[in-house]
């Protein structure tokens, strides 16, 4: 590891106990926080964590997060419906900058999302979290508030698969702190580095493009170092976090797309094609089927026009 990465290890990485929300909601003053769910078909946990968030964080006691928007990305349960009944705002992806056609994805959601909340720190947490702790939001926000020197934040945690301890995060083992580690060391640093949790000032988030799909968290990570440093990007410790896992082939497109975020940040150059073909056994033997690996990318928020008016306005 790299020395440099060392010293931020120490700098940088922090537990939520580190600081008290005392200490968080005193050093809040002014600084409006949004906290966005990207959701699709989560209604057995979107709730829950909604009425956490409410209970715990939006109160006249401790009135830390000022805006809590669940974006539905096209949901065909009833994600929205539980969200808004559980006290959330609810925004239909398709009912965002309508003028640009949406894409499927979660990275369009996300970056959707900077154009219906307006908190000077953005928080993004995942819809199918399971015994959700509002620790997730103090956790990551906190180091925003409390030091202006930091600018991006992720949550760090245990991934238990199933029973087992310490064997979630299969894509980021086999695919992303192998990039990370050879393309990107000063990088290597990250436990979590495409968890779904985590922070930022909107000055940084409207300044990044966000691919579309899986390969949004390190498309982030990686311009969010070019764009302000490693010494503004930390970590917070916030426990253990539980979720739905994926299966296998979903696993596989995943790491298509977020191979393909990094081909794209390491030379820009032409991917001879962007396509996926995995296997499965079907009656006439293992039978081919092809995926599209999202390669569309969103500009900075602030090169948009209705975003710009926005501001102004």
């Amino acid at each position: 590891m790299l020395e440099e990465v060392e010293r931020w290890l120490d700098r940088r990485s922090w537990s939520v106990a580190d600081r008290s929300l005392d200490r968080i909601l005193a050093a809040k003053r002014n600084t409006k926080v949004s906290v966005v769910l990207p959701a699709l078909n989560e209604e057995a946990t979107v709730g829950d964590i909604v009425a956490v968030i409410r209970r715990e964080l939006m109160t006249e006691a401790v009135p830390l997060v000022d805006e809590l928007v669940v974006i539905d990305s096209g949901s065909t349960d009833r994600t929205a419906e539980v969200a808004a009944a559980a006290g959330a705002r609810v925004v239909a992806r398709d009912s965002i900058l309508p003028r640009i056609p949406a894409v499927p994805g979660k990275g369009e959601v996300l970056w959707r999302s900077l154009m219906v909340t307006s908190g000077d720190v953005v928080c993004f947490v995942d819809a199918d979290l399971r015994d959700f702790s509002a620790d997730f939001v103090t956790g990551i926000v906190g180091p925003l508030l409390t030091d202006p020197d930091v600018d991006f934040v992720k949550a760090m945690y245990d991934r238990p698969f199933g029973d087992t301890p310490g064997q979630g995060g299969r894509v980021t083992e086999l695919v992303a702190r192998p990039l990370l580690n050879l393309h990107w060391p000063r990088l290597a640093g990250f436990v979590q580095p495409l968890g779904g949790e985590y922070a930022a000032r909107r000055s940084l988030l409207e300044r990044l493009p966000f691919p579309v799909g899986y390969g949004v968290e390190l498309g982030l990570l990686v311009d969010a170092l070019h764009t302000v440093g490693l010494d503004a990007l930390a970590q917070v410790d916030v426990g253990v976090r539980k979720h739905r896992h994926q299966d296998g082939q979903a696993l596989g497109r995943m790491a298509a797309a977020i191979y393909r975020t990094a081909q794209l940040r390491l030379s820009r150059g032409h991917l001879v094609r962007p396509w996926l073909t995995q296997f499965e056994r079907g009656e006439q033997g293992f039978e081919p089927r092809t995926y599209a690996v999202d390669t569309e990318e969103r500009p900075p928020m602030a090169e948009i026009t209705e975003y710009a008016r926005r501001r102004v306005a």
